[in-house]
């Protein structure tokens, strides 16, 4: 017995298209009160780092930023730097995360002696977990290091987004229109405020 076509796609489409709308990962849209997605990347040590060893622990500030060696994304990354006893009192660990690589990372924090990590999502991977943004395309900055001309390379580009993650492992502040350069100075006006 034959199936007539016009019965068989009448059937088939609607099949189809419900399957694809569910093989279709919608944008993770994270909340104030969210739990917060358990996530892990190379640090600019090319070490592992993972937010399990940190949550629960400490309050933890990740947040996402275009590319090493820019101009805003320097100003935040020295902000954070400069902040980083102010930060410590209060139970706070930084991570920066970017599209850039491990050697990219170890370049910027030697340039500008960075001491918090560094976390390379190269495969933006930990920057969809968090819902954030990413261009796809490779893109590259030109920069002088201990005299050197270096060119960073990078794959992919985030929004930047900051995320505070409370010791209870939710989201506690979400900033999605972060000012580069007062980054620092919102998480310590944010922190003061937790419980």
């Amino acid at each position: 017995m034959t199936v007539p076509h016009q019965l068989f796609w009448s059937v088939a489409i609607p099949v189809l298209l419900s399957w694809s709308a569910q093989a279709a990962d919608p944008a993770v849209d994270l909340k104030v009160g969210d739990a917060a997605p358990e996530f892990a990347a190379k640090d600019h040590s090319g070490e592992v780092w993972k937010s399990a060893d940190y949550v629960g622990k400490k309050i933890l500030v990740v947040y996402f930023y275009p590319a090493d060696m820019t101009g805003g994304c320097t100003k935040q990354a020295c902000a954070f730097r400069d902040d980083a006893a102010k930060l410590a009192e209060k139970g706070v660990t930084v991570v920066g995360v970017s599209g850039d690589s491990v050697r990219n990372h170890q370049l910027f924090r030697k340039a500008h002696n960075l001491n918090f990590p560094l976390l390379a999502d190269t495969e933006g991977s930990v920057a969809e977990a968090f819902g954030v943004p990413l261009t796809r395309e490779e893109k590259s900055v030109k920069a002088t290091i201990d005299g050197k001309e270096e060119i960073l390379t990078r794959s992919l580009t985030p929004k930047r987004w900051t995320f505070v993650i409370d010791r209870n492992g939710k989201i506690a502040a979400k900033n999605t229109s972060v000012v580069a350069a007062d980054d620092s100075k919102s998480i310590l006006e944010t922190v003061a405020k937790l419980k």
